[in-house]
């Protein structure tokens, strides 16, 4: 699967390349609930925003006003193309910052991996709609991140910071 980021926040050093593997490692979790006709997945691109980037977008997506954590757009193959999905995350770095700062033993990558992960649970076709759905997509989402270990999206590591 082809992983793009895209960071138009200018707040937070990331580092891309750990964001493109906990991406693909998170998507690929996602997948396993996924049909026959939906895998492998194609394409995955990750827009990392900050409240003000994601205002608009939640506007324009879901008709809500204001910040907004992830927003999730699906992408089914057009007549003639591969099969799988092709899926656009817009993650709110600014807000997963926020939050960290507000909780014990719970970091800014944890809370950004949770966003990408609660995505790509969207993009399988969950939802939250209910108290019921929300819990159960929360539990799948935590095992998803406990099975990916710990994450460092602000390290130099090899991937280096990107702006």
């Amino acid at each position: 699967m082809n992983v793009t980021v895209c960071n138009h926040q200018r707040k937070i050093r990331l580092n891309r390349r750990a964001l493109i593997e906990a991406a693909r490692r998170l998507a690929s979790f996602a997948e396993r609930r996924c049909t026959p006709e939906e895998r492998p997945w194609r394409e995955l691109v990750i827009h990392v925003l900050d409240d003000a980037g994601i205002a608009p977008v939640n506007q324009a997506v879901v008709g809500h006003t204001g910040a907004t954590d992830v927003i999730t757009q699906r992408y089914d193959p057009l007549p003639g193309e591969p099969a799988g999905l092709q899926g656009e995350l817009f993650v709110n770095a600014q807000r997963a910052a926020e939050v960290a700062s507000r909780a014990k033993r719970w970091t800014f990558d944890r809370e950004l991996a949770l966003y990408i992960a609660h995505g790509c649970d969207h993009l399988t076709g969950a939802d939250d709609h209910t108290p019921e759905d929300y819990a159960r997509m929360r539990r799948r989402e935590l095992g998803w991140l406990k099975r990916l270990g710990p994450v460092c999206f602000q390290c130099g590591g090899t991937g280096g910071a990107s702006r």
